[in-house]
């Protein structure tokens, strides 16, 4: 089965001779049935701009025009794949805006009006960061809706985790903070070319109104960075380097200041970076 009239992706990567590049954390996700779902779980596109990330011979993006996204604004590196996506823009006359260039580089707000909404499958060289930039915007709420992004498995995990767990870590709280994350999907390593040696989970992040807990992002973001860079430690000792008063600090938050990151809670990981404030 078919999502629109145009070839199917195999045909198109071979036409356009588009080898995946590790370099560029490439994997092709060929089947469109799948793609078509991924962009299902995006939501109701119906009247929504959509902002995709490494794009690459756009399976994905023809999965978001079929499901109704009123524009998508598709950002790739890859200068082999721009070909393919124009074939797609001129399938779908003025509703696929393509630019050549790097995600972390190019502002996309000029190009897109809300309500707008983010689906990728995020190169993944690239994308932990894109995300930690999209949930610590200075102001929120922010200008997307919702993030419906492929990652690997295991980041897939971190971001869904919860206190006491392996996986709990500063992508959890950063995540848990101002968004309702969870796992929409499990895809396994032979549903790309070429296959990676993961598997593949698709998280899907509502932005809440306002974050559950006041904290000023960036000192947040800093906190939660030191705390996990030695999950062992003691926190007294991990943020040893945050302030000279830290034990009292951590006490005022309702923090032993010998307890571990991986025990302690968003609530309390907020109130430490409100201290931080004064």
């Amino acid at each position: 089965m078919s999502i629109d009239t145009l070839p199917p992706l195999r045909a198109v990567i071979a036409a356009h001779e588009l080898s995946a590049r590790k370099a560029l954390g490439q994997n092709f996700l060929l089947d469109l049935n799948l793609t078509a779902k991924i962009a299902r779980q995006a939501g109701d596109l119906t009247g929504c701009d959509v902002l995709e990330i490494g794009p690459g011979p756009g399976g994905l993006t023809r999965g978001l025009l079929a499901e109704g996204a009123r524009h998508v604004l598709a950002i790739e590196k890859d200068p082999r794949c721009i070909p393919a996506l124009e074939e797609i823009a001129a399938a779908y006359p003025g509703r696929l805006t393509i630019i050549e260039g790097d995600a972390l580089k190019t502002d996309p707000l000029q190009h897109l009006t809300p309500p707008i909404r983010v689906a990728a499958n995020l190169p993944y060289n690239v994308g932990t960061e894109l995300l930690v930039r999209w949930l610590t915007p200075d102001s929120w709420p922010p200008y997307w809706q919702s993030l419906t992004l492929m990652f690997q498995r295991e980041v897939a995990e971190r971001i869904v985790a919860t206190p006491g767990s392996k996986a709990y870590g500063r992508l959890a709280l950063l995540a848990q903070w101002r968004t309702d994350a969870r796992i929409v999907m499990h895809l396994p390593p032979e549903a790309f070319s070429p296959p990676p040696k993961v598997s593949s989970a698709v998280v899907h992040l509502t932005a809440l109104p306002q974050p559950r807990y006041p904290a000023q992002p960036k000192l947040l973001e800093r906190t939660v960075a030191m705390a996990f860079n030695q999950r062992r430690k003691m926190l007294r000792a991990a943020l040893k380097g945050l302030a000279p008063d830290i034990e009292d600090r951590l006490i005022a938050s309702g923090i032993q200041p010998t307890d571990r990151a991986e025990t302690i809670g968003l609530e309390q990981f907020c109130a430490l970076a409100r201290t931080l404030e004064s």
